[in-house]
């Protein structure tokens, strides 16, 4: 069984430290099933291939076994697939081969060993019960994009029709220890038939290789289930403590932290100034159909409302707590009917695709991209731009040239705490035009409040119109 890790880029050729592999040698590794064997196919200055073979032995496997296990006797066990597939066993293999790697550590290449970089990960055959579309609802959500082919049970037979087997290919920009722990959990997951006994220290494996990623993954209880073998008491450990890991309170935070920056910002009222700007270039676009995703309490819903020219006005925050807020703001029990029926409120996520999003004439998406981590910002281009689609976007985040203008900020970098990046003009230009040029829009940027000479406005607009 055969495992690939491509990295194409200028520093393609620090690879080798990355994953405490020199290309230059084979390195092998015993396991109990039988050994696993790290080479280079390819070493150079621009792309770097390393592969992880595993070489099961399934004699030496079931070598003294006396009964079935549940699995169709010892003849079971030697006629399978597990030589030729991903399994958990491919995900111990890895465990094992790139232990050091998995930790994030690289005392030579530290830094590149924070970076999410170009990755690219081949698995030749991997078992998939649940198909294609479970495929892609597991890795999309992390930022891959996913190619699969579908082999069949025997080329020589095609009207045996197809195998549970797929080629698959996981391209993403993502950190090498990421993507080792994504494969490390989600082969055996796919695979759904884990090789060992599964106890409560499968718990506490699955919490630590989860981290950071697990917790808000709109698939976490599948995960968890299959992970732990559908055994119900430790999948309910699993999942209630990843909701819990999952931020004791985090909108209590959230509304502190927003409060902070409209008391920075008011003096300005950059907030009204936002939502009209951003209002207006959605009349202008001629939309009727509009989404304001990561929408908050409602601000610009209630602008939007006031607009008989737009016949649907949908909000989606990852707050529960904001959209009850959103409510209020509203007075949704308020309105007559042919107004409640203008609008609807839901909850969702921008880095998972989502069908409820698809159709609509435009969206505005008002400072909500600086509160995403970086590894999840092409999540969250592909969710809007390349799935949801819509003929206009208006986007705004805050201009960081401007906070020196800000003395409310008290030496602060940032305007609100929650926010992961704030750009300069230069930086959100690059960033937009790139993301028009891969998905197809044209892209023209607007300034939103009193424009200083040298740090320009406090906030950023990009407005994008789909191409024909």
């Amino acid at each position: 069984m055969l495992l690939t890790i491509q990295y194409t880029g200028p520093e393609a050729a620090e690879l080798g430290f990355l994953l405490h592999k020199n290309p230059d040698r084979l390195h092998s590794v015993t396991l109990p099933f039988g050994r696993a064997h790290v080479f280079y196919p390819e070493s150079g200055a621009q792309r770097c291939t390393a592969a992880l073979l595993l070489d099961i032995d399934p004699v030496g496997l079931v070598r003294g076994r006396k009964g079935s296990e549940g699995e169709g006797g010892l003849l079971d066990q030697y006629v399978n697939d597990r030589p030729y597939v991903a399994s958990s066993f491919m995900s111990v293999a890895v465990a094992r081969a790139f232990n050091t790697a998995m930790s994030g550590k690289c005392k030579e290449r530290q830094e590149l060993a924070e970076k999410p970089l170009p990755l690219k990960a081949a698995l030749s055959v991997l078992p998939c019960r649940g198909g294609e579309d479970l495929l892609r609802r597991l890795f999309i959500p992390l930022g891959y994009t996913v190619a699969t082919s579908r082999l069949p049970l025997d080329e020589h037979f095609p009207e045996w029709g197809d195998s549970p087997y797929y080629a698959v290919e996981l391209e993403g920009k993502v950190r090498i220890r990421d993507l080792l722990t994504h494969l490390y959990v989600l082969i055996p997951v796919l695979d759904d038939r884990k090789h060992y006994w599964v106890g409560d220290d499968e718990v506490e494996k699955l919490l630590r290789r989860g981290e950071g990623w697990l917790e808000a993954h709109p698939e976490r209880e599948l995960i968890a289930g299959r992970y732990l073998k559908h055994l119900r008491s430790l999948t309910s450990e699993a999942v209630a403590r990843l909701v819990e890991e999952d931020s004791p309170d985090p909108d209590g935070a959230e509304e502190i932290y927003s409060s902070e920056e409209t008391a920075i910002e008011e003096h300005i009222h950059l907030d009204v100034l936002r939502m009209e700007a951003v209002a207006a270039e959605l009349k202008n676009s001629g939309a009727r159909r509009i989404l304001d995703l990561g929408c908050g309490e409602g601000k610009l819903l209630r602008r939007l409302l006031e607009d008989r020219s737009f016949t649907e006005i949908v909000g989606m925050d990852v707050s529960h707590r904001a959209l009850e807020k959103a409510k209020e703001r509203l007075r949704l029990e308020r309105l007559s009917p042919a107004q409640r029926e203008r609008i609807k409120l839901f909850q969702g996520s921008l880095i998972y695709r989502d069908r409820r999003l698809f159709g609509y004439d435009a969206a505005a998406v008002v400072e909500v991209v600086e509160h995403l981590d970086p590894g999840r910002l092409s999540a969250f281009e592909r969710v809007l731009f390349e799935s949801a689609r819509p003929g206009t976007v208006v986007l705004t985040m805050p201009n960081v040239e401007y906070n020196v203008k800000f003395p409310k900020l008290c030496g602060e970098r940032f305007r609100h705490r929650d926010h992961r990046f704030e750009w300069t003009r230069q930086e959100f230009k690059t960033w937009a035009e790139g993301v028009a040029e891969r998905f197809g829009y044209a892209v023209r940027f607007l300034p939103v409040g009193p424009e200083d000479p040298l740090a320009g406005p406090p906030t950023q607009m990009g407005v994008f119109t789909r191409g024909t």
